[in-house]
């Protein structure tokens, strides 16, 4: 099978691991300090706004929690979101109010954005699709602009960013997935950035029980009772631990060299596929800006896509469409929602396969099976 995602893992990550078995300590401690460092250093923010946290689904709820949301609040969010960002929000008693997105780059615009924003707006969530930044910048000022907190969504986009700044760092709170099938893996986990220090600090209390002082052997130093406890505000247990924290620093060594080659394979698809009738391409990416390439999705008639991706599952080659409309999930669905943009991408996107993996045989392989499967499909359809 010629998978959508797959990690990149070796002796480097093994060696890391074992290294961290050695030491006898497998929770939180110097390897996850070092890890939040050296993202920090990576996005170019101050290491104490970086939280290494146990996945980025934690993040979202963090996020949700560190802007005080509860009833009566609205948060703005593209349909075309992963569910975590929509559950965390519902989780306070907020409601998630979905706004459009373009239909080919799949992002929302600042227009798309500003319609949607009500006097009960409490806060912006924004995903950078498939690594792309989209209209960051923008949504950001416009943000700025209406006193509203943006919330990035950089699951995708951890190696991307616009005129040379991290995406994730535009707004106010970001946060970035780790899982086992994004660019930068760590089996689980995720990394929280916070803007101001001290709600950076809030956070960090409280994705570890509301603790303003950790328990235990550390904390020796600084109390005669260093059993006691110092809870002052409620809290869950969401930090990361020093085994993911090990495979997160090598793989942010490997981070360049294998955007570099995830960049080569959208590269070539977009050579081998650019004359393929009934297939549209990925837009270009704007002056100034670079992606992660997480996603590499081709678009085409609504009538033949479930039946080409089924065609290439058959030749064992998985494609996927992500992520599916929240405004079409039974928890969250309102058909009456006028999002065309969303309608519109998500009945003809379809992802290929994009990781750092691929040979250029089974890149070939995949364009080829995407071209026949098109212009079969499309001459069964009488299209």
């Amino acid at each position: 099978m010629i998978n959508v995602f797959q990690p990149s893992l070796g002796e480097a990550e093994l060696l890391a691991l074992s290294e961290v078995f050695a030491s006898n300590w497998l929770g939180h401690g110097p390897r996850t300090d070092e890890f939040e460092a050296r993202f920090a250093d990576h996005i170019g923010v101050e290491p104490d706004r970086t939280v290494f946290l146990n996945s980025g689904t934690a993040g979202l709820f963090l996020a949700t929690e560190l802007l005080d949301l509860g009833p009566g609040d609205e948060v703005v969010l593209p349909s075309v979101s992963f569910v975590a960002a929509a559950n965390a929000i519902a989780a306070t008693g907020a409601r998630p109010v979905f706004c459009d997105v373009d239909p080919h780059g799949l992002h929302p615009t600042v227009e798309h954005v500003e319609r949607a924003l009500t006097p009960r707006t409490r806060a912006v969530i924004v995903l950078h699709y498939g690594g792309y930044p989209g209209e960051v910048a923008g949504i950001a000022a416009l943000c700025r602009q209406r006193g509203v907190p943006l919330v990035e969504d950089a699951a995708c986009a951890v190696a991307s960013t616009a005129d040379g700044k991290a995406c994730g760092t535009f707004g106010d709170i970001a946060l970035w997935s780790f899982d086992a099938m994004k660019v930068l893996v760590t089996g689980d986990g995720g990394m929280l950035y916070v803007r101001d220090p001290q709600l950076a600090r809030r956070a960090r209390v409280l994705a570890y029980h509301g603790l303003e002082q950790p328990s235990g052997f550390a904390h020796a130093k600084v109390s005669e009772r260093w059993w006691e406890l110092d809870v002052r505000s409620f809290g869950r247990r969401v930090i990361g631990n020093d085994l993911t924290a090990a495979l997160g620093t090598v793989q942010l060594a490997r981070l360049p060299a294998n955007v570099a080659r995830r960049r080569e394979v959208a590269t070539a698809y977009d050579s081998l596929l650019a004359n393929t009738p009934g297939v549209r391409l990925p837009p270009p990416l704007p002056e100034g800006h670079r992606s992660s390439y997480y996603f590499y999705w081709v678009q085409m008639d609504p009538l033949i896509r479930d039946r080409v991706a089924a065609t290439l599952l058959a030749q064992d080659i998985y494609t996927t469409f992500k992520y599916p409309p929240l405004h079409r999930v039974p928890a969250y669905g309102d058909r009456a929602t006028d999002l065309p943009g969303t309608d519109r991408a998500t009945d003809s996107t379809l992802l290929l396969p994009l990781h750092q993996a691929l040979s250029d045989a089974e890149v070939r392989t995949v364009a080829n099976a995407l071209s026949e499967a098109v212009t079969h499909h499309l001459a069964l359809a009488g299209a």
